[in-house]
Formats: C-alpha cells, sequence, structure tokens
C-alpha cells in the first residue's frame, strides 16, 4: 500500500510550528514553575524596614551540621522588629494557598537544617539593629539584648560594667535567640540552670505577625512556649537576660579517672549542696595517645614526673573538668579552697592539671579550636552530633553499654558528660528533660571526613549514632534528646510525652498555620491547592 504525502502551503506549515513551540515552550514553563515557584509579587512589593534578598541565596541552605540543604525562595535582612512582623503578618494573611514559610536564622549553628525554610523566607537575625544593646546595673543587673545579638558580644559588653550573664553554653559565637529557643546548657548549668531559666522578659513575634512582649507576669504563656520551644511559637527578637558581678580570673583544673561509678560519684558529690567549683563538666576519652602530653600547651601538671609516665594508649578515661572564678586579691583564700575540694575526690592524683585564665578567655575557650580547625579546612565538615539527657539512675547502665561497647575510641570529636540539677529548670517551659532529680548531658560532639568510608567518615558514624538511640530505647533508659531531631510526628509525640498536648494546643494559639521553623519538621503547613 502506498501513501501519498500531503503538502500544506508554507505559510500553514509556519503557523502551525510557530504553535507547537508555543504550546511546549508553555509546557516547560508549566512543569518549571510546578518545580521552582515562582517569588509571590506581593513579598517583592512589600514595603519593610529592611530588604529582602531573592538572589545569592545559598548561605541561607547551610548550616553548622553540614548534612541538610533547602534552598529558600528569599532572605529578609530586616532592620528592625516591624521587618520582621510585617513580613510573618502578610504571609499569615495569604494564608493556605501559599507555601510561604518562616525561619529564623542566627549565626547558623543549627545541625540538621532547623533553621532552613524549604522554598519559604529565611530572617537574618543577625540583621536585626533594633535598640542598642542596654547595661542594667544594680541590686538585680540585667541586659536588654536583640535576639540576634552573639553571645560573645553581651559577653565583652557586660564586662565593661564588671557584669556577667550567669549561665552559657560552651561556645558563644550563638544568637541569643536561637540558644533560648532550645535551652543552652554548659558546665554552669548545675547551679544557675541553663540559659531559659535566666530570662525576665522577651519580645516575641508570633506566627501571627503580633509583636507580643511577655514575662512571668505578662503573658506568661507564650513567655514559657517560646523559652525551650524550638521556635515553634514565636521568633525572639528580645530578651532580657539576667546578670550578676563578673570575675576577672578562672583557675581551670582537669583530673582523670579510670572508673566511671567513682567518676561519676564525685560529679554527683560536686553539683550537690554549696560547691567551691563554678563550672562542672566531664569528657570521656577512649584510647588517645599521649592526653597528658597534649594537655601540657595549656595545663601545667601538679606532678610533672608522675604525668609523664601515665599511659592513655588502649584506656577508657574520664576526665573531671572543673572552673573556680576569682578576682586577684582572693587568691589565697581561693587556693585554699580549692585544695580542700580535691583532697575529696577520688580521681587519680598525678593526672591533676592546674591553669590561670582571664575569665573572657576561658568562656570563649571554644572559639580558640576553631580558629586552628579553620586554618586546616576542618571546621565546615559535617557534624553528625547526638546530645543526649539521660537519668541519674540509668547513666551506669548507659555508660557500660555506650563506652564499653558500642564505640572503641574518641577521635571523631568529644564526648562530653556532667550532671544538672532539674530543680534549676523550670518545668513552665517548653524544654523536654527526664523526670528524675539529676540527669546527666551526654554530648557526642563529632566531625565528619568528607569522602571517607572510614571510621571517621559520615556513614560510621551515623550508624554509631543509630546504635547509641537503638539501646537507649531498648534498654528503656527514659533518655530525651537535646536539640532533637525526628523525622515523623509519632516520634515528636514521643518525644514531648504528656506534654504534646499542650505544645499542640500552644501551637495552634500562637501559630495556627504552622509557618514558623518548618526545618524542625515537627508541624506542616496545611496548604489549600485551588
Amino acid at each position: 500500500m502506498s501513501y501519498t504525502l500531503v503538502s500544506f502551503p508554507r505559510k500553514t506549515n509556519m503557523l502551525f510550528l510557530r504553535s507547537f513551540m508555543i504550546l511546549f515552550l508553555s509546557c516547560i514553563t508549566i512543569k518549571i514553575n510546578l518545580c521552582f515557584p515562582s517569588i509571590p509579587s506581593s513579598l517583592k512589593t512589600l514595603s519593610i524596614d529592611g530588604h529582602f534578598k531573592f538572589e545569592e541565596v545559598d548561605h541561607a541552605a547551610k548550616d553548622f551540621g553540614n548534612r541538610y540543604r533547602f534552598l529558600p525562595l528569599a532572605v529578609l535582612h530586616p532592620k528592625s522588629v516591624s521587618g520582621i512582623a510585617t513580613t510573618v503578618k502578610h504571609i499569615w494573611q495569604m494564608g493556605p494557598r501559599s507555601e510561604l514559610t518562616v525561619a529564623a536564622r542566627g549565626h547558623g549553628h543549627s545541625l540538621q537544617g532547623q533553621a532552613q525554610a524549604h522554598r519559604g523566607v529565611v530572617i537574618n537575625m543577625e540583621s536585626l539593629q533594633g535598640p542598642k544593646m542596654q547595661v542594667h546595673a544594680g541590686k538585680f543587673p540585667y541586659v536588654d539584648v536583640s535576639g540576634g545579638e552573639l553571645w560573645i558580644n553581651i559577653l565583652r559588653e557586660s564586662l565593661r560594667h564588671g557584669l556577667a550573664p550567669k549561665s552559657w553554653t560552651d561556645y558563644l559565637h550563638l544568637t541569643v535567640g536561637g540558644t533560648l529557643s532550645n535551652a543552652g546548657i554548659s558546665g554552669q548549668a548545675f547551679r544557675h540552670g541553663p540559659q531559659i531559666s535566666n530570662v525576665h522578659q522577651l519580645e516575641v513575634v508570633t506566627g501571627k505577625g503580633e509583636v507580643v512582649n511577655c514575662s512571668e507576669k505578662q503573658n506568661s504563656d507564650l513567655f514559657y512556649s517560646v523559652l525551650g520551644g524550638l521556635g515553634q511559637f514565636g521568633i525572639i527578637t528580645r530578651a532580657r537576660i539576667s546578670l550578676e558581678p563578673a570575675p576577672e580570673m578562672v583557675k581551670w583544673i582537669r583530673v582523670l579517672y579510670t572508673d566511671f561509678a567513682t567518676f561519676a560519684r564525685d560529679q554527683e558529690k560536686l553539683i550537690s549542696g554549696e560547691s567551691t567549683f563554678d563550672y562542672i563538666e566531664g569528657f570521656v576519652i577512649i584510647n588517645r595517645t599521649g592526653l597528658l602530653n597534649n594537655w601540657r600547651s595549656s595545663f601545667n601538671p601538679q606532678d610533672p614526673v608522675q604525668a609523664s609516665q601515665f599511659k592513655s594508649d588502649g584506656r577508657t578515661l574520664f576526665c573531671l573538668e572543673l572552673a573556680k572564678y576569682f578576682n586577684p586579691e582572693e587568691m589565697a583564700v581561693v587556693n585554699q579552697e580549692i585544695k580542700n575540694s580535691l583532697s575529696q575526690l577520688n580521681h587519680i592524683p598525678s593526672t591533676l592539671f592546674m591553669s590561670e585564665v582571664p575569665y573572657i578567655e576561658f568562656l570563649d575557650r571554644v572559639h580558640i579550636s576553631e580558629i586552628k580547625l579553620r586554618s586546616k579546612g576542618l571546621w565546615e565538615v559535617p557534624h553528625p552530633w547526638l546530645n543526649l539527657l539521660v537519668p541519674r539512675s540509668k547513666v551506669h547502665s548507659f555508660a557500660q553499654e555506650v563506652f564499653g561497647n558500642i564505640l572503641t575510641d574518641t577521635s571523631n570529636g568529644p564526648i562530653l558528660i556532667y550532671p544538672v540539677n532539674k530543680s534549676k529548670w523550670d518545668n513552665r517551659t517548653s524544654a523536654v528533660i527526664p523526670e528524675e532529680d539529676v540527669f546527666y548531658l551526654v554530648a557526642f560532639l563529632s566531625s565528619a571526613v568528607p569522602s571517607s568510608t572510614g571510621t571517621d567518615g559520615l556513614d560510621h558514624i551515623l550508624i554509631q549514632n543509630k546504635r547509641i538511640l537503638e539501646f537507649c530505647e531498648i534498654a528503656r533508659l527514659g533518655v530525651k534528646q537535646y536539640l532533637p531531631h525526628y523525622s515523623t510526628q509519632g516520634e515528636w509525640q514521643a518525644h514531648y510525652g504528656p506534654q504534646w498536648e499542650l505544645f499542640v494546643q500552644r501551637k495552634s494559639t500562637y501559630d495556627p498555620l504552622a509557618l514558623l521553623a518548618p526545618g524542625q519538621r515537627i508541624f506542616q503547613k496545611p496548604i489549600a491547592y485551588s
């Protein structure tokens, strides 16, 4: 059978081809728009105190964890709280027909994309200028600061007045809003509680774009919701932080133990009652060569001969780290107090190391390590950290399995372990902690070598973390994650336990459209497709 070719006039051919190309390009455009939604025109024309960036937003899809990367549509650089409130209110008024969500980003120290907003708006909190930092002296001193202010800057400014905040994190280059949305824990927490226990007042932008001042006596439900609330109920734009007289110097002390039970007993003794020390932490060392020789660069051995003969190879050791604050005129009294307190401990005598440093140098000690790591290109690597709160009654079982079987060395990063007193935490906040009066922070602060398939690689560390979590669950240790990360709402519900209903109720009150902190993956914004 033969087919006759049909010949169209040239003009008809051109019209057909043009129509086909228009249809083809339209399909491509639709497909691209579905994959990459366009920026709402209303956002581009929104009048705010500050400015949006719609290009070069890659930095807002990156954090310290270096494992998650979600690109936003825009980054807001606010000059004042009104810039934040106007933006949030505008997105709130757009309702469920818009996919836009909002994440507040401080210094970018989140671990798993918590401060990212996929196809949403990221607020650069460090751009927030607001009123200048104000230190108020007197009988009950405090400082008023922006939510985007770094703790290191608060320390420097308050020291000019002879004052300082009471409670810290180990790393000070974090924003106020960031740490207060979690808890803020360091070696002072046994005495003063976490940072969220040392806040008098907050200014918050809710998920409806309302600017609300709150405290224990004013809008108290919002105040306690936001503290430790993982950014779910509001963006902290200002905070009033409690201060105390600042010392000039610090006696910094380290001693070692070979037995975990003895180590834990001494730590618990030190945090009970009136301790001589102002800071109490500890860490685990597994199979480290030349440990005490490494300490000599910062500390002085009190028994140099015995210290030089101490072998750390192939051993699991526990280091107790202490600090005593003082002023130069108190030197003799402080030395005697330290001597008396140390005489009541059961550490290995030859491993006593001491150092004397300025107060600011002690508090900013991790930054010194950061500078060294950055110079070697080892700072911006994956950080698969795991932070746990372990009840005191279960910590021995935990240590036996984790430090005895699961981990074979601590070469991937420090492992912190120290107890805190529950009585110093306010149970009205959103922070989740174990039920017991004393519980331990155990922090696995690992750094992974990019592209490595060995024990220092990301996959290996993640498998170790998973084994630790699985053991805690099977053994029913009652462990809670600090800086928690879960992938399902069922897991979040288990994390919050009896507090879950209140958490959901507060969410529906202050952020009913689930606009805020989508990177936490607790709630999902309802989208109405037309």
